[in-house]
């Protein structure tokens, strides 16, 4: 992949739309480097969850689990549904859900021998 350099010729133009690509890379980037917020978005990729259900796979308290949901929905990492008192939460998009499954499996974890 080429990626351009100051003076490489690269219009000033195409220089904002790169720089505005890559803001929102980073702000993606950003909202997947939280630890709990990845896992959290993992076990989304196996389908809708309540936050009782987080919490129970997590091992965490429903206020850590609720302030995490609360970013990825902010960055549109996540959307929601309501069923009666029960809201459900799931990966937004299916390209998310793809990188995802890229990054678990460039790091797969030490085999047990």
């Amino acid at each position: 992949m080429h990626l351009p350099t100051p003076g490489s010729g690269m219009a000033d133009r195409d220089l904002q739309k790169l720089s505005a690509r890559a803001r929102e890379a980073s702000d993606f980037l950003k909202a997947l480097s939280h630890h709990t917020r990845l896992i959290i978005l993992c076990l989304l990729t196996d389908g809708e969850k309540t936050v009782g259900e987080l919490e129970e796979s997590l091992g965490i308290q429903q206020a850590m689990v609720s302030q995490q949901l609360a970013r990825l929905r902010l960055d549109g990492l996540v959307s929601s549904r309501r069923d009666g008192r029960l809201i459900y939460y799931s990966v937004a998009h299916p390209d998310t859900t793809a990188l995802l499954r890229f990054l678990l499996a460039m790091f797969p974890g030490k085999q047990d021998n």
